[in-house]
């Protein structure tokens, strides 16, 4: 069940770590594909405007008449096609006023009234008046199409420059101020505020050159080279030439750009990944902490149960009618009764000191106190059951400041705890040597044995609330796995450390280090 939860949680966590990858790759892509669409528009800005320049520039050589050379001349163009008429080709002067013209009108209508008494006054004025409205009509037909020869003619004439200035070098066609001008214009009119480079580059027969630009023109890649062609509005096809820019802190520019909705994704990812991580932790730390306490309730029952055993059944023997109940006999079994009480009491009592320490009820009294006369005291109780094992306890005391501020009960305790390990896990004859010196400040405490040993993979684990070394059989050595752990915290709270070493069948050393009292 565990596993399967296991398993399905890391999947929705991949998933959702996909779909925010995806979402952050997508934002930089939009976000690169505007920055691409913004160096698009300076670019086409700068074309048009270099266009323009090179226009205006050309508008005034014409109008100042820096022309180049064979030119259709200038002339007299009869813009009037003829007319066929049945008489002959007859060719209207403008030159004709209008007094003229209905003078000679007026003659040839006088005329025409002397010889005919009946003609109509007014037929002949409306008829005059046809006549000199003809002559307003062609005289504005005939203005028009002057302007529009006019306008003819100069577009030839800058069609014709526009081709000579094709054929001249690009170096000779763009001013470079002017360029830089307006490349600045524009990156500030598209809102970028980055360090550009610029190139303006020829690509004959494939091979890019750079004719002009800025020094140091080096960029990574295509990739990193925005380019766009120069003239595109020239008569005979826009040459080889480009204006390219690269940007050399591009990368970092759109990261920032991003970054806003990029990095708060990828804060929370990471916290979730962590949050998951610990969950995991968590549940297998529970998990072995269950397989320790179960092991802590075997254990504290075969303790309990040993000691309650031989109580009952002393009382028993004490019971029964078929045992001679003479004084000895009497005192051997008050005897056994009073030390498995004794033990057991202490096995209580040390699962409830445990119990009061966890929970911070546990009060210390510090004062100044002697650990080389605290040593001596201990290792003269703990003799007689190193040799009543056929063991050896060597006691060297060579600490010459031994004076230290702390509980002088819980420290006697510690190193008793230190020693009864020792004892346990001792071979056949134990040989156990205790020794206090001074070491940088400090007062330590070493307890040394030549027992069976802790492997590299557990010693990291001894001090945990439960935890004991597996030994192959769990009842061989009695305990409740609290002694090491009640040991760290004493220590700690002494503001101290402690430090094992330890071989597999070699033996294991403890070294206790305590503040000294300076001198």
């Amino acid at each position: 069940m565990l596993l399967t939860l296991i398993v399905l949680m890391a999947f929705v966590l991949s998933g959702l770590i996909l779909v925010q990858v995806y979402l952050i790759k997508t934002a930089s892509d939009i976000r690169e594909e505007q920055f691409k669409q913004q160096v698009s528009n300076v670019l086409h800005r700068v074309v048009e405007q270099l266009e323009i320049h090179e226009r205006m520039e050309a508008r005034f050589d014409v109008e100042q008449g820096r022309l180049p050379g064979n030119l259709p001349p200038s002339g007299d163009y009869n813009i009037f096609p003829r007319n066929n008429m049945s008489q002959g080709s007859v060719r209207f002067k403008l030159s004709i006023t209008e007094g003229s013209v209905i003078e000679t009108f007026s003659e040839i209508f006088q005329f025409q009234t002397d010889s005919t008494q009946n003609t109509d006054t007014n037929h002949i004025n409306r008829t005059l008046s046809e006549i000199l409205q003809g002559f307003d009509d062609m005289r504005n037909f005939n203005t028009i199409q002057e302007q529009r020869r006019e306008q003819w003619w100069n577009d030839m004439r800058w069609r014709n420059y526009k081709i000579s200035l094709e054929d001249r070098p690009v170096e000779e066609r763009i001013d470079t101020l002017h360029l830089r001008q307006e490349l600045a214009k524009a990156m500030a009119e598209n809102g970028i505020n980055l360090e550009y480079k610029f190139a303006v580059k020829n690509s004959n027969l494939g091979k890019d050159q750079i004719v002009f630009g800025d020094k140091y023109y080096n960029p990574g890649g295509r990739r990193d080279e925005y380019p766009l062609a120069l003239f595109p509005y020239d008569y005979y096809g826009a040459k080889p030439n480009y204006l390219n820019i690269y940007f050399p802190k591009r990368s970092g520019y759109l990261l920032r750009a991003t970054s806003i909705t990029i990095i708060p994704t990828i804060i929370l990812t990471f916290l979730l990944i962590g949050i998951f991580v610990y969950t995991i932790m968590v549940i297998f730390k529970q998990k072995k902490l269950s397989m320790i306490k179960n092991d802590f309730i075997n254990n504290m029952t075969h303790e309990l149960k040993t000691p309650i055993s031989t109580i009952s059944l002393a009382s028993q023997m004490l019971e029964d009618g078929s045992i001679t109940n003479t004084p000895k006999t009497i005192e051997h079994l008050s005897k056994i009764i009073n030390q498995e009480s004794k033990r057991l009491s202490f096995q209580v009592e040390k699962v409830l000191q445990m119990a009061v320490f966890n929970e911070g009820r546990l009060k210390f009294k510090f004062k100044e106190f002697d650990v080389n006369k605290m040593i001596g005291s201990v290792a003269g109780n703990f003799e007689l059951r190193v040799k009543n094992k056929n063991g050896n306890l060597n006691v060297a005391i060579e600490a010459q400041n031994p004076i230290i501020k702390g509980d002088e009960v819980h420290i006697t305790n510690v190193v008793f705890n230190l020693l009864d390990n020792a004892m346990k896990y001792s071979k056949e004859f134990p040989e156990i040597k205790i020794l206090t010196e001074n070491k940088n400040g400090f007062v330590v405490i070493s307890v040394e044995d030549k027992g069976i040993g802790i492997a590299k993979e557990h010693q990291s684990q001894i001090f945990d609330r439960f935890y004991r070394v597996p030994t192959g059989n769990v009842h061989n050595v009695k305990g409740f796995g609290l002694g090491l752990s009640y040991v760290k915290k004493i220590v700690d709270s002494h503001n101290g450390t402690i430090k094992v070493e330890s071989a597999l069948n070699k033996g294991t050393k403890f070294s206790i280090f305590l503040p000294q009292i300076k001198e």
